[in-house]
Protein backbone atom coordinates (compact mmCIF):
# COMPACT_ATOMS: atom_id res chain seq x y z
CA UNK A 1 0.00 0.00 0.00
CA UNK A 2 2.98 2.28 0.58
CA UNK A 3 3.96 2.05 -3.09
CA UNK A 4 0.53 3.23 -4.27
CA UNK A 5 0.54 6.62 -5.93
CA UNK A 6 -1.66 9.48 -4.74
CA UNK A 7 -3.81 9.23 -7.88
CA UNK A 8 -4.42 5.51 -7.31
CA UNK A 9 -5.30 6.10 -3.67
CA UNK A 10 -7.72 8.91 -4.62
CA UNK A 11 -9.41 6.65 -7.20
CA UNK A 12 -9.80 3.94 -4.60
CA UNK A 13 -11.33 6.33 -2.06
CA UNK A 14 -13.69 7.95 -4.61
CA UNK A 15 -14.83 4.54 -5.80
CA UNK A 16 -16.01 3.85 -2.23
CA UNK A 17 -17.98 7.07 -2.21
CA UNK A 18 -15.59 9.16 -0.07
CA UNK A 19 -14.94 12.75 -1.02
CA UNK A 20 -11.64 14.62 -0.86
CA UNK A 21 -13.23 17.01 1.62
CA UNK A 22 -13.61 14.12 4.09
CA UNK A 23 -10.84 14.45 6.75
CA UNK A 24 -10.44 10.69 6.96
CA UNK A 25 -9.39 10.57 3.31
CA UNK A 26 -6.29 12.70 3.83
CA UNK A 27 -5.37 11.05 7.15
CA UNK A 28 -5.43 7.59 5.56
CA UNK A 29 -3.31 8.75 2.63
CA UNK A 30 -0.82 10.62 4.83
CA UNK A 31 -0.56 7.67 7.22
CA UNK A 32 0.63 5.43 4.39
CA UNK A 33 3.16 8.06 3.30
CA UNK A 34 4.49 8.52 6.85
CA UNK A 35 4.95 4.80 7.33
CA UNK A 36 6.89 4.57 4.10
CA UNK A 37 9.11 7.51 5.10
CA UNK A 38 9.80 5.88 8.47
CA UNK A 39 10.91 2.65 6.84
CA UNK A 40 13.10 4.52 4.34
CA UNK A 41 14.70 6.51 7.16
CA UNK A 42 15.30 3.33 9.16
CA UNK A 43 17.22 1.89 6.22
CA UNK A 44 19.01 5.00 4.97
CA UNK A 45 20.06 6.64 8.25
CA UNK A 46 22.40 3.84 9.42
CA UNK A 47 23.84 3.57 5.90
CA UNK A 48 24.50 7.31 5.80
CA UNK A 49 26.14 7.24 9.24
CA UNK A 50 28.44 4.37 8.23
CA UNK A 51 29.53 6.24 5.09
CA UNK A 52 30.12 9.37 7.19
CA UNK A 53 32.16 7.37 9.68
CA UNK A 54 34.25 5.81 6.90
CA UNK A 55 34.97 9.27 5.46
CA UNK A 56 35.77 10.86 8.83
CA UNK A 57 38.97 8.95 9.65
CA UNK A 58 40.82 9.68 6.38
CA UNK A 59 39.84 13.35 6.67
CA UNK A 60 41.29 13.48 10.20
CA UNK A 61 44.49 11.76 9.02
CA UNK A 62 44.90 14.17 6.12
CA UNK A 63 44.37 17.17 8.39
CA UNK A 64 46.92 15.92 10.94
CA UNK A 65 49.46 15.09 8.24
CA UNK A 66 49.10 18.49 6.59
CA UNK A 67 49.62 20.32 9.91
CA UNK A 68 52.66 18.14 10.66
CA UNK A 69 54.12 18.78 7.20
CA UNK A 70 53.54 22.51 7.47
CA UNK A 71 55.21 22.64 10.91
CA UNK A 72 58.18 20.60 9.66
CA UNK A 73 58.59 22.84 6.59
CA UNK A 74 58.49 26.02 8.67
CA UNK A 75 60.99 24.57 11.14
CA UNK A 76 63.36 23.53 8.35
CA UNK A 77 63.14 27.01 6.80
CA UNK A 78 63.83 28.53 10.20
CA UNK A 79 66.89 26.31 10.64
CA UNK A 80 68.22 27.16 7.16
CA UNK A 81 67.66 30.90 7.29
CA UNK A 82 67.85 31.65 11.01
CA UNK A 83 70.92 32.94 12.77
CA UNK A 84 71.89 31.39 16.11
CA UNK A 85 68.86 29.09 16.28
CA UNK A 86 69.02 26.44 18.98
CA UNK A 87 67.13 23.15 19.19
CA UNK A 88 64.89 24.17 22.10
CA UNK A 89 63.56 27.25 20.33
CA UNK A 90 62.89 25.25 17.13
CA UNK A 91 61.13 22.54 19.11
CA UNK A 92 58.97 25.14 20.89
CA UNK A 93 58.23 26.73 17.50
CA UNK A 94 57.10 23.37 16.08
CA UNK A 95 55.03 22.52 19.17
CA UNK A 96 53.17 25.82 18.80
CA UNK A 97 52.40 24.94 15.19
CA UNK A 98 51.30 21.42 16.17
CA UNK A 99 48.84 22.88 18.68
CA UNK A 100 46.48 23.28 15.70
CA UNK A 101 45.90 19.52 15.83
CA UNK A 102 43.10 18.79 18.31
CA UNK A 103 44.09 16.67 21.29
CA UNK A 104 41.62 13.95 20.34
CA UNK A 105 42.73 10.37 19.73
CA UNK A 106 41.44 10.24 16.13
CA UNK A 107 43.68 13.21 15.31
CA UNK A 108 46.75 12.63 17.48
CA UNK A 109 47.82 10.21 20.19
CA UNK A 110 51.21 11.76 20.82
CA UNK A 111 54.67 10.88 19.71
CA UNK A 112 58.26 12.03 19.65
CA UNK A 113 59.55 15.06 17.86
CA UNK A 114 63.00 14.71 16.39
CA UNK A 115 65.26 16.92 14.37
CA UNK A 116 67.90 15.62 12.05
CA UNK A 117 70.55 17.67 10.35
CA UNK A 118 73.08 16.91 7.67
CA UNK A 119 76.27 18.46 6.42
CA UNK A 120 77.08 21.49 4.30
CA UNK A 121 74.05 23.48 5.37
CA UNK A 122 71.49 20.75 4.69
CA UNK A 123 68.75 20.59 7.30
CA UNK A 124 66.06 18.00 7.87
CA UNK A 125 63.13 17.98 10.26
CA UNK A 126 61.16 14.87 11.08
CA UNK A 127 57.90 14.79 13.06
CA UNK A 128 56.32 11.53 14.10
CA UNK A 129 53.07 10.75 15.88
CA UNK A 130 50.35 8.15 16.18
CA UNK A 131 46.61 8.21 15.59
CA UNK A 132 44.10 5.87 17.19
CA UNK A 133 41.74 4.55 14.48
CA UNK A 134 37.99 4.63 15.02
CA UNK A 135 36.58 1.33 16.34
CA UNK A 136 34.88 0.36 13.08
CA UNK A 137 38.06 1.02 11.12
CA UNK A 138 40.45 -0.64 13.57
CA UNK A 139 40.49 -3.84 11.52
CA UNK A 140 41.54 -1.88 8.43
CA UNK A 141 44.09 0.35 10.22
CA UNK A 142 47.01 -1.05 8.27
CA UNK A 143 45.48 0.40 5.09
CA UNK A 144 46.08 3.91 6.50
CA UNK A 145 49.77 3.30 7.10
CA UNK A 146 52.19 1.57 9.42
CA UNK A 147 50.72 0.47 12.77
CA UNK A 148 52.31 -0.11 16.17
CA UNK A 149 51.70 -2.97 18.62
CA UNK A 150 48.55 -1.29 20.01
CA UNK A 151 47.00 -0.91 16.54
CA UNK A 152 47.60 2.85 16.32
CA UNK A 153 48.47 4.26 12.91
CA UNK A 154 51.94 5.80 12.76
CA UNK A 155 52.25 9.15 10.97
CA UNK A 156 55.69 10.41 9.97
CA UNK A 157 56.60 13.55 8.06
CA UNK A 158 60.13 14.38 6.89
CA UNK A 159 61.18 17.65 5.31
CA UNK A 160 64.72 18.57 4.27
CA UNK A 161 66.23 21.65 2.70
CA UNK A 162 69.65 22.46 1.38
CA UNK A 163 71.11 25.59 2.88
CA UNK A 164 72.68 26.38 -0.45
CA UNK A 165 71.24 24.95 -3.69
CA UNK A 166 73.61 22.81 -5.75
CA UNK A 167 73.01 24.89 -8.91
CA UNK A 168 74.16 28.11 -7.23
CA UNK A 169 77.75 28.91 -8.18
CA UNK A 170 80.16 31.27 -6.48
CA UNK A 171 80.08 32.71 -3.02
CA UNK A 172 78.26 35.56 -1.33
CA UNK A 173 81.07 38.00 -2.24
CA UNK A 174 80.79 37.06 -5.93
CA UNK A 175 77.06 37.77 -5.91
CA UNK A 176 77.51 41.13 -4.21
CA UNK A 177 80.16 42.18 -6.71
CA UNK A 178 77.94 41.10 -9.61
CA UNK A 179 74.73 42.76 -8.41
CA UNK A 180 76.07 45.43 -6.10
Amino acid sequence: MGSMSLAQSMRRCFSRGRSAADPGFWEATAGDERAQATVEAAVLLPSFLIVLLLALQPICLLYTTSIMESAASQAARLLVTGEDVDDESVQAFVMRRLAAVPDVSIFHEGGPLERTSGTAGAVGVSIEGTVKPLPVLGAFASAFGETNAMGDVRLRVEVSYDGRPSWLEGGYGDWISTWG
